[in-house]
């Protein structure tokens, strides 16, 4: 299968690596349109990012065509590696603006880390710059051998050298102690990091590598921002972020990162539909404790309105704080539980009819439904919604794990429903 896919790939590739730009990136919008309509995981997951950020506040008819331009953004990255490969020369089609920015630094000895995003076609940053200097970029391999190692080629048409995540630290730290250029794209989410920021207006986990790696070599990190213009792509960089020394590392490491990640948040909100939206930015679980299927980093949690259903309910909630601790959270509850205890919601409104709950909100990607309008299962499903979760799912799904003590316990069917076991619960023994 994988060979099959492979010269698949190759043969629809070929014709592409003779067009012109502007005959690719027009296949790449109709291509966009339609990955936009058929792809629904990944729209959803797009239309949640957007709408999720709050530093970049659209109305509903924006975040649409934000989001299709997104997808029409990577169906032109895709194609246009074949043509990337074929070019003799990147000028006209890849200009920088500044190159003696990082040619001034480089002529000294001194490594350099561009730190950059992906946006546009971030593919032509390394191109552009293993063109003028020596340098390596950390990248993630693909599963299907073959294909990787065309893509490889291209990458490296120009001498630079990729390399692996798990050899990023220590060959990073080599190639910048020769004098080498690194790159690294660093907009991916990283739970697992000590480091995080308000990214858009959410928390976002990233990566420290890039700060790491300049405070223990003296290197600079220049954010290297591409745009897509009429006729090819213009690279530019920023001014030069040097690590201070005479700072512990811990703090120095949070500057240099805070001023990198500033870089990319400004790119992004100039040109939104350029930057690939369908990663999960926010994400805030690691896999330690929920199951991948409920790993979302947006809920919605809707309480019903009949207080002889809400009210048992209040004293389990909090359970989902613990379950999702830093990840958003929408409450919907009825209007009579304004003065009670509720759970640490980042939204709570509250409403009178129980259809006010059916808001055209893109932002959640897992709901909690324990009403029983079963509109809302399919109003939500509808939008960026994944799955719809009521009582009685909940209950199936924990079954296998309740002992019958617990099977009226709502804290503990939470906990058995959505984590492993060895997290928040423990097997009982035999």
């Amino acid at each position: 299968m994988e060979l099959w896919v492979y010269y698949l790939v190759r043969t629809l590739a070929f014709p592409l690596q003779w067009m012109p730009y502007s005959w690719i990136r027009k296949i790449g919008l109709v291509i966009g349109n339609l990955m936009f309509r058929c792809l629904g995981s990944y729209r959803k997951s797009v239309l949640s990012n957007l709408a999720l950020a709050k530093d970049l506040p659209r109305s509903q008819k924006e975040l649409l065509r934000i989001a299709k331009e997104s997808f029409q953004n990577l169906a032109i990255v895709c194609l246009e590696y074949p043509r990337l490969g074929k070019e003799k020369a990147l000028s006209p089609t890849i200009f920088c603006e500044n190159p003696e920015t990082a040619e001034t630094i480089y002529k000294t000895g001194k490594g350099i880390i561009f730190f950059c995003g992906h946006l546009a076609n971030w593919e032509t940053l390394f191109l552009e710059g293993t063109n003028r200097m020596q340098g390596i970029a950390i990248a993630k391999p693909i599963a299907n051998k073959r294909l990787y190692l065309w893509i490889l080629s291209i990458r490296e048409k120009y001498g630079g050298k990729i390399i692996a995540q798990r050899n990023a630290m220590a060959e990073g730290f080599r190639a910048l102690k020769k004098g080498k250029f690194l790159g690294i794209v660093g907009d991916q989410g990283m739970p697992s990091s000590g480091y995080s920021s308000l990214f858009l207006g959410r928390r976002a986990w990233t990566s420290t590598a890039p700060a790491l790696l300049a405070y223990r070599t003296g290197s600079p990190i220049l954010f290297a921002s591409v745009r897509r213009t009429p006729t090819g792509y213009t690279i530019r960089y920023s001014e030069p972020i040097y690590p201070d020394l005479s700072q512990p590392l811990d703090s120095a490491v949070i500057h240099m990162m805070d001023a990198s990640l500033a870089y990319l948040q400004e790119s992004i909100k100039e040109r939104p539909g350029e930057w690939l939206w369908q990663h999960n930015r926010w994400k805030q679980q690691t896999p330690q404790n929920v199951y991948r299927r409920f790993r979302h980093d947006s809920l919605c949690l809707i309480l019903p309105p009949d207080p002889r259903e809400c009210l048992p309910l209040l004293p389990h909630l909090s359970i989902l704080r613990t379950i999702y601790p830093n990840d958003f959270l929408l409450l919907y509850a009825p209007r009579f539980c304004h003065s009670l205890p509720l759970i640490q919601a980042d939204e709570t409104l509250f409403y009178e009819s129980i259809e006010e709950t059916l808001q055209n909100d893109y932002r959640c990607k897992l709901v909690f439904n324990f009403t029983s309008l079963k509109t809302i299962h399919r109003h939500y499903l509808s939008l960026s919604a994944f799955e719809v979760l009521d009582l009685p799912t909940l209950k199936t799904l924990a079954a296998p794990h309740l002992p019958p003590p617990l099977q009226d316990d709502l804290s503990e069917i939470l906990k058995r429903a959505l984590c492993r076991p060895g997290s928040l619960w423990q097997k009982e023994s035999v």
